[in-house]
């Protein structure tokens, strides 16, 4: 008789004390739960074995990396579903241990031993990045950590990001069908550059550069002179044919280096556009410094990075265990307040704040859109589990933007001369 979904169901939800939102359909063709919801696919018993060695976040991401799960109807509405008894709670491995003291969680527990077969650990899928120790932060972890995620191939970063290789939240006018993905990273891109109050003549670094579009755009647009760095030796290859092909070889340099290697200031602005996020909280400040010496007295900073929602304990912040073993390793999110603060200890004037939450949701769902529109030729250049990786990380990040639980903010700072003349217009928001 086929009847591993029903079992599965209930002896999930006798374990999570709750009612499982999704249907089930196992490997033996069962189903079960509320009909017309999206359906959680699950391929094999190996999937539930993954889970009990991992409960939590951590177990559910191994299975979906291996194929093991898979989810059939609105992606989204099934992960928004989930992320109350999944992603909200984080790893569950130790409240599962003080829930054990419940006879009906034990027995629920016993239940999937049982249905999951031979209770060995499967191997961890070969996309989740091995390490002994984490969020080190050195020079040489760092360049490791920025090559796991993007050094996967520029053709693939072409299938999801598209032709404008931007790979950071874009800024639409209105939401889509209204504009399209590349002329929402053009105008996010032009508005960086008048926070910066860029001209012709004027020096910028680009800190994580990543394919050059801010610098070309920067350089073509404005008339200035870039240095664009990246840790990614993919990425400054392919910035630096664009640049050939632009004819901007004069005006915009690309290098493989590391922000605390660059000697050659000071400059008269300085972007830095999804990059943050890889610093950690520990070189948080390290990073301020740095770019503040490398700035010139009344030179402007651009610091566009995500942030997430403070917590009343910090000590008590988890970096994302999918994200850390599957997309950015070491990545560390912070509050704003705690970026701003920072900035601050530094020396820098923090002049304006801009969240944009809202458009990296409606960036993301993009390119989860270019990514499925594309899908074969994705896992060709990848690996099937690669691309699953992808397909999932962003699902779930558009739906933590359009919740508020994260968001992205642009931080206008300037390195204010003892003379205390910013250089800033009287009216906020008046750029220039």
């Amino acid at each position: 008789m086929a009847d591993a979904a029903v079992r599965l169901k209930g002896l999930l939800e006798q374990v999570l004390g709750a009612p499982l939102p999704v249907r089930i359909r196992a490997w033996d063709g069962s189903q079960a739960g509320p009909p017309g919801a999206p359906t959680l696919v699950v391929r094999n018993r190996r999937a539930v074995r993954r889970l009990l060695w991992k409960p939590g976040e951590l177990g559910l991401a191994r299975a979906w990396v291996a194929g093991d799960l898979d989810i059939e109807g609105d992606l989204y509405a099934a992960l928004d579903a989930l992320a109350g008894l999944v992603w909200e709670r984080g790893e569950d491995a130790r409240g599962l241990v003080e829930s054990l003291r419940d006879p009906e969680v034990r027995a629920g527990v016993r239940g999937l031993v049982k249905l999951g077969g031979l209770p060995l650990p499967p191997a961890p899928p070969p996309e989740e990045v091995r390490r002994q120790r984490a969020h080190l932060h050195t020079k040489r972890s760092d360049k490791r950590a920025i090559s796991h995620h993007y050094d996967v191939g520029n053709d693939f970063y072409e299938i999801v990001l598209g032709p404008s290789m931007v790979y950071s939240c874009a800024y639409w006018p209105a939401p889509p069908p209204h504009g399209t993905l590349e002329d929402a990273q053009r105008d996010k891109l032009d508005l960086i550059c008048r926070k910066l109050a860029l001209r012709p003549g004027v020096r910028l670094l680009d800190v994580g550069c990543g394919w050059g579009s801010m610098a070309i755009h920067a350089a073509r647009e404005y008339g200035v002179n870039v240095v664009g760095i990246t840790l990614s030796q993919e990425q400054a290859a392919y910035a630096r044919k664009r640049v050939a092909d632009e004819g901007l070889t004069d005006k915009v340099e690309i290098r493989v280096q590391d922000y605390r290697d660059v000697t050659d200031g000071p400059y008269d602005a300085i972007s830095s556009i999804g990059m943050a996020e890889h610093v950690g909280a520990e070189r948080y400040l390290e990073y301020c410094d740095v770019l503040y010496r490398l700035l010139k007295p009344g030179g402007r900073l651009l610091n566009h990075q995500i942030g997430r929602r403070p917590q009343r304990d910090e000590s008590s912040y988890e970096v994302d265990a999918f994200i850390d073993s599957y997309v950015f390793p070491d990545g560390e999110l912070q509050p704003i307040g705690t970026t701003v603060t920072q900035l601050e200890r530094a020396g820098f004037e923090v002049r304006d704040v801009e969240s944009i939450r809202e458009h990296y949701a409606l960036t993301l769902r993009r390119w989860v859109a270019n990514l499925e529109a594309d899908w074969a030729r994705a896992v060709r250049l990848t690996s099937p589990g690669r691309a699953r990786v992808w397909r999932l990380y962003m699902a779930a990040s558009a739906l933590a933007f359009e919740r508020n639980r994260i968001g992205v903010n642009q931080v206008l700072a300037v390195r204010t001369p003892d003379s205390g003349a910013s250089g800033m217009p009287l009216r906020s928001r008046t750029w220039g």
